[in-house]
């Protein structure tokens, strides 16, 4: 039996974390910072979740990600609807819920300043989100920061700004200063109805027109195009009013989710760069004794042995999701790639290497480390995936 002689692996963590280096789910925004005390992400939880990470127990962690993922869902969301006054932000509000002018609990709506303070309605379309129907700008000498200190925007996680007649340097403003403060916003154009009775030009043509319009005045202060709607005041249900629904509930998705998700990812990528570095700085006799590793020169055994301690081996793997109804279904990961993701590395390195010096052979066996780390984010990748029920663009390997 062959001696294990090779060094021990170097501790510089460039290779393992390979290109995953600097990239981000691309539904998920950049990992957040919890507080200590959050009930939705505790420190408790985060160490649970790293041990689980390092330990290739991902059925725990499946487990940890789903009852978080459930937690968020049913996390309140706040959206502010602002605009001039006389814009029909309330008629919108009542749009939005799908109740009519009429009915006890709508938003009042008038041909003068109905909303006098901030007031807060609810919908059975949108579970768990406020729609906060601000008072108007415009109406007083107020500044658009004061108006925004007054009403409170940083407690908003969205901004619908609603406009009609003409898109005026207050709603400019109004689209700079939430991209400022980088949360998300809409432009929505309503009463779209009395456009289309009082213009001479075609509905197609004054649609691009009011379009064209939006989008000058926000390009010239520098403000990205948001998502516009076009809506009728007469009938709410009409021209952009289907999108906007579906827009809103991608977009509630995504503000409930991709911060905790991505700091999950986060968390498990450094439990599992950790794990390497802690391997790497181990001496040549405890590292083949600790993995068994009969003979450092044979790949597949390394390859093996690392799989294993990391719980991503196919054995591994399927002693833990065998039992799963629904949930991360083992057949998932099986054909997602990952399984052959060494495969023609090894078939290279055995090509290359085989029967070169222990310094060669330590290089191999650091290759065979790295790439066992890839899999194993990619595992972790397709729980934070699987919990979205939605497919998200892959790492690149």
């Amino acid at each position: 039996m062959p001696l294990c002689r090779v060094a021990p692996l170097p501790s510089n963590m460039e290779e393992a974390d390979g290109s995953l280096k600097d990239k981000r789910l691309p539904c998920f925004s950049d990992a957040v910072l919890i507080h200590k005390d959050s009930n939705i992400l505790s420190v408790e939880v985060i160490e649970s979740m790293k041990a689980a990470v390092a330990g290739g127990k991902w059925e725990e962690v499946a487990s940890v990600v789903k009852e978080l993922v459930q937690k968020t869902s049913r996390k309140t969301v706040k959206i502010a609807v602002t605009g001039d006054s006389g814009n029909g932000m309330s008629s919108f509000i009542n749009a939005i819920r799908g109740i009519g002018h009429e009915e006890v609990d709508s938003a009042p709506t008038g041909v003068v300043r109905t909303t006098q303070v901030p007031a807060c309605y609810s919908s059975s379309s949108f579970p768990n989100v406020e729609l906060w129907d601000l008072p108007g700008t415009g109406a007083t000498a107020q500044s658009i920061k004061d108006y925004m200190e007054e009403m409170q925007f940083n407690t908003y996680k969205l901004f619908i700004i609603v406009a009609s007649e003409q898109f005026s340097s207050n709603h400019v403003k109004l689209a700079k200063a939430v991209q400022e403060m980088e949360k998300r916003f809409y432009v929505v154009w309503t009463k779209l109805d009395r456009d289309l009775s009082m213009s001479a030009l075609s509905e197609a043509q004054l649609l691009q027109s009011i379009r064209r319009n939006i989008q000058e005045n926000l390009q010239k202060e520098q403000v990205k195009e948001p998502p516009i709607f076009l809506l009728s005041h007469m009938n709410p249900l009409s021209h952009d009013f289907p999108e906007l629904r579906e827009t809103l509930q991608k977009d509630l998705f995504n503000i409930r989710k991709d911060g905790l998700l991505g700091t999950l990812f986060h968390i498990g990528k450094e439990a599992i760069n950790e794990r390497v570095k802690s391997i790497r700085s181990m001496d040549a006799d405890n590292l083949c004794k600790d993995f068994g590793i009969s003979n450092p020169d044979n790949v597949e055994e390394s390859q093996k042995a690392f799989e294993k301690s990391f719980g991503v081996d196919d054995e591994s793997l399927a002693m833990q999701f065998q039992d799963q109804q629904g949930g991360w279904p083992m057949t998932c990961w099986l054909h997602s790639g990952a399984q052959l993701l060494l495969t023609g590395v090894n078939k290279m390195l055995s090509k290359c290497f085989s029967g070169l010096s222990p310094t060669h052979s330590q290089q191999r066996q650091r290759q065979v480390l790295d790439e066992v780390a890839k899999k194993t984010k990619n595992i972790l990748w397709k729980i934070l995936e699987d919990s979205t029920n939605r497919p998200l663009e892959g790492p690149d390997n």
